[in-house]
């Protein structure tokens, strides 16, 4: 079931036309991720998604609601995660999340809440002497307050640990038991392979491809890069090149010094022949792997840049 459909998103800034006709669709109760590089338009998309900034021209449709003529139900309906500056610093985490749910007709209650980002035990501390982590798990906890059905998270975990990130990870993914749809921006390839259901890769303004991390993979290329280090030196690689160079299921070999690169369709096939001819000659291999397409290969191949944490 659709909970959000962008219709030929338009808006432009003067001569900067940061957005030029966008358009998705977002499932009921999917992780679905929107990355790009910096200028790309994802922030102007997601504010006109949220009604912060009107479009110049196309639809938002929020469960079968429209910005223009049920604003006050689709504020009902989403939840977005205040940057910190807009947290109370004097104030605990559960006066926050008491103050936050007193602007709205329904809300969670505060001590689920409090328990579902993990800060029970900080319930009392004041904002300003939380983590950094801690913050950031607040400021989810206040776009869930209201309960909303979807609920926008803005880079939840840049600047954060890796213990922080991935304790953010795993309230995202209570999100998604709960039934809730998740829209999420990251700078992070490996938390958007991880956590999303679809990624949007957007760039100048424009998608430029939308499916699941796997298949978005999977289109890129069906060839698999193997690498191989040989203990008896750079003969014995010259010789396991020449070897792979002919084999129908290798279509590119490098060499570098005792170490091989190939590329191949079949890397099951591939490397039982390899085996096969290393045992013949009696050469030791020092290492082999199998590196496999990520999905910041994807977003290179389609916007040309590379991604920078």
């Amino acid at each position: 079931m659709t909970i959000l459909e962008v219709k030929d998103l338009h808006k432009s800034f003067g001569e900067v036309h940061a957005v030029q006709g966008i358009s998705f669709t977002v499932k009921k109760g999917e992780i679905f991720t929107i990355i790009g590089p910096n200028g790309a338009g994802k922030t102007t998309t997601l504010e006109m998604i949220e009604g912060l900034v009107p479009p110049d021209q196309g639809e938002i449709i929020v469960d079968e609601l429209n910005w223009k003529d049920h604003a006050e139900q689709i504020k009902m309906k989403i939840g977005v995660q205040p940057q910190s500056s807009a947290m109370f610093d004097l104030l605990s985490p559960e006066e926050n999340l008491n103050l936050f749910a007193s602007f709205y007709d329904k809300s969670r209650s505060t001590e689920e809440i409090l328990e579902m980002v993990s800060l029970t035990e900080h319930r009392n501390k004041h904002v300003k002497k939380l983590s950094g982590g801690q913050r950031q798990r607040l400021a989810i906890g206040l776009a869930m307050i209201s309960d909303p059905e979807i609920i926008f998270l803005d880079e939840p975990t840049t600047g954060l640990d890796p213990q922080a990130r991935r304790n953010i990870w795993d309230i995202v993914l209570k999100l998604k038991e709960l039934g809730k749809t998740t829209i999420l921006t990251t700078h992070y390839m490996e938390e958007a392979e991880q956590l999303s259901d679809r990624v949007c890769v957007v760039d100048q303004g424009k998608v430029v491809t939308l499916d699941s991390p796997a298949a978005l993979i999977d289109k890129l290329t069906e060839e698999r890069e193997i690498r191989l280090s040989f203990l008896d030196g750079e003969e014995a690689a010259m010789e396991g090149e020449q070897f792979a160079s002919n084999l129908n299921t290798v279509t590119k070999t490098e060499r570098d010094g005792a170490a091989v690169k190939l590329w191949t369709i079949k890397p099951e096939d591939t490397l039982y022949d390899l085996f096969g001819f290393t045992k013949e000659k009696a050469y030791q291999v020092e290492q082999v792997s199998i590196h496999e397409m990520s999905l910041e290969d994807v977003f290179i191949a389609y916007t040309g840049k590379e991604w920078r944490d």
